[in-house]
């Protein structure tokens, strides 16, 4: 979880080949609605996410696997977890702000505008201290992160992959 830019979608990837899972793309379960309101610089309001939020969910619920979405407030998370009636890990990637900036910038062929950015850390809301996941300074090598998070995931959550869900 996190905001756009965090790399979810990099780290989601070698994180689900290392647990030899699937991996998941929470940005394909978009509406084209949702989409066309992200490319266009607009905001998606909750009313929007809450079918977005459901399919996460929904995807969880059958098949085991690593899923990047962002997830960033207490209620999105809380909607996925419902809907996926199973345990769900976050991970959230926490990148500091104008280093998501630069990578914004670079970034080429996905929908979301940039101008977005400060809209999603205005929201974002960390992982609450009763909720199963944790956090890394994701600004560091993608290697690292990955044994980082590897680690973590062996350390606290020991009934992980076998039971668990990640998202």
């Amino acid at each position: 979880m996190g905001v756009a830019g965090c790399g979810k979608s990099t780290l989601g990837a070698v994180l689900a080949e290392a647990l030899e899972r699937p991996f998941i793309e929470g940005d394909d379960l978009h509406s084209p609605e949702s989409r066309a309101k992200m490319a266009a610089g607009i905001p998606l309001t909750d009313a929007d996410r809450w079918p977005w939020l459901d399919r996460v969910g929904a995807v969880l619920a059958r098949q085991e696997g690593v899923i990047a979405c962002s997830a960033l407030k207490r209620v999105y998370r809380d909607r996925i977890r419902a809907r996926a009636g199973l345990p769900v890990i976050f991970l959230h990637l926490a990148v500091p702000e104008e280093r998501i900036t630069a990578r914004l910038e670079v970034r080429r062929g996905h929908y979301f505008d940039p101008v977005l950015q400060a809209s999603q850390h205005a929201i974002l809301e960390p992982l609450g201290a009763d909720e199963t996941g944790f956090s890394i300074n994701a600004h560091r090598p993608l290697e690292e992160a990955l044994q980082m998070v590897l680690e973590r995931l062996s350390q606290g959550f020991t009934d992980f992959p076998t039971t668990s869900r990640t998202a």
